[in-house]
């Protein structure tokens, strides 16, 4: 499965410079450990968690959107919004640009590729454009040295090397193509489709397209939709009739599996079936409770029953997401159902094949207890209003608690992290 190992934030919002994981251009994280499966952003009210998540958002949004869509998609008001308000060392009124760098792999025989885009204002009408973008790979056969581009565009304009292993600076017939691209679109959005000879970008676009943001809420999932199966759920979770409509037709065996884990976690849940009203064409939920003769429909389940149908039907995807944002999933649901969560989330959660990379906000220490050191990671605002991260199992006397038996949730509500 793709991998993220590592990933760099700069002025998105309060995150002026943040690292996480592996990073293999950047020589203070080279040799640091890779971002698990599993991972977990704690901290404060205010301290950035959502601008993490909404980074990867901003990303997700570039596949579809010219920037001055993205920067203006789900609240987030624009590109002067968005950046930060100066960069690190920069004198007051310089302008700052966005930059995020990605450092992932296709699947573990891979070798890794580093994504790097820098965003910043037009000086001609104050647009949001793309001033540097650059896909980078170490050379066949070589495990050390400066890994080279295969895509390199400065202001729209620039090269990309032709071929799945051509790289840029190599020896023999390597044939360079010269492109000139709309600057206010990521190139990677357009050039997977224009330069099919050069498989990783279109790989790499598909990798981020796939990516699922959770912009779920309860009240979504009670909406009566059409019916009509839907092969996934999507990110707001208001199609979840359709998707059980197509599990019910197509994978009877895995949606049996999700009945059979939501009964053992929610008392009373007996089965679960869709409904479409031959009149309306409405669809329908209906949730047979074990305490009742007749059936519940969605629009009268509670918000932690929704929550946790939707997460367990997420995981059962017959073809899962390669990588999943989840903001702060406790809310709604009972504390103990919490670890419940977890460890399906782990179960899937593998870096295998098949499985999917699980990244996650929280406030709960309850979430948190299940978790190892190296998953979770504490940011934290400095006084200058700029956000900082550090793994936890960096700090050395929470390690050594761990391993003698503290609950690592026990701890950061204790303070210990904090």
């Amino acid at each position: 499965m793709a991998m993220i190992e590592g990933i760099r934030i700069q002025n998105y919002r309060a995150l002026r410079d943040i690292t996480m994981g592996r990073i293999g251009t950047m020589e203070a994280y080279r040799d640091a450990d890779p971002l698990t499966p599993l991972t977990v952003v704690i901290g404060k009210n205010g301290a950035g968690k959502s601008s993490i998540f909404d980074a990867f958002g901003f990303l997700a949004d570039c596949m579809e959107l010219d920037l001055e869509a993205v920067c203006n998609a789900r609240g987030r008001g624009g590109f002067d919004k968005l950046v930060s308000a100066k960069s690190a060392g920069a004198e007051d009124g310089e302008p700052c640009d966005i930059a995020i760098t990605v450092y992932y792999r296709e699947s573990h025989n891979d070798r890794p590729i580093t994504y790097e885009v820098v965003i910043g204002a037009s000086p001609d009408d104050g647009l949001p454009i793309v001033k540097a973008e650059r896909l980078r790979q170490r050379p066949k056969n070589h495990k050390t040295g400066r890994p080279r581009s295969f895509l390199f565009l400065e202001y729209g304009k620039g090269k990309v090397w032709i071929g799945d292993e051509a790289l840029e600076g190599e020896d023999g017939d390597i044939e360079c193509r010269q492109v000139e691209l709309d600057p206010h679109r990521l190139a990677i959005s357009s050039l997977a489709e224009q330069v099919k000879e050069n498989p990783r970008i279109a790989k790499f676009k598909h990798f981020i397209r796939n990516w699922y943001l959770s912009y779920f809420t309860p009240d979504a999932a009670r909406q009566i939709p059409q019916a009509g199966g839907q092969k996934h759920l999507n990110l707001h979770a208001d199609n979840v009739g359709n998707y059980i409509q197509y599990l019910y037709r197509n994978y009877p065996g895995i949606f049996q599996k999700v009945l059979q884990d939501i009964s053992a976690k929610i008392p009373g849940i007996g089965r679960i079936e869709p409904y479409q009203d031959p009149y309306t064409n409405n669809l329908y939920l209906l949730f047979r409770d074990k305490g009742f003769a007749k059936p519940f429909n969605q629009q009268q389940m509670s918000d932690g029953t929704l929550k946790m149908l939707c997460y367990l039907l997420l995981l059962y995807d017959p073809n899962p997401a390669p990588f999943m944002c989840i903001e702060e999933p406790e809310n709604g649901l009972y504390h103990k159902l919490l670890a419940d969560l977890v460890s399906e989330l782990r179960e899937h959660a593998t870096g295998r094949k098949g499985g999917s990379q699980v990244f996650i906000t929280t406030h709960q220490p309850y979430l948190v207890d299940a978790m190892a050191p190296d998953e979770v990671w504490i940011l934290k605002k400095g006084e200058e209003g700029f956000s900082s991260i550090q793994r936890v199992s960096e700090i050395p006397y929470v390690k050594n608690m761990v391993a003698e038996g503290q609950p690592l949730g026990a701890l950061w509500y204790s303070d210990y992290l904090d």
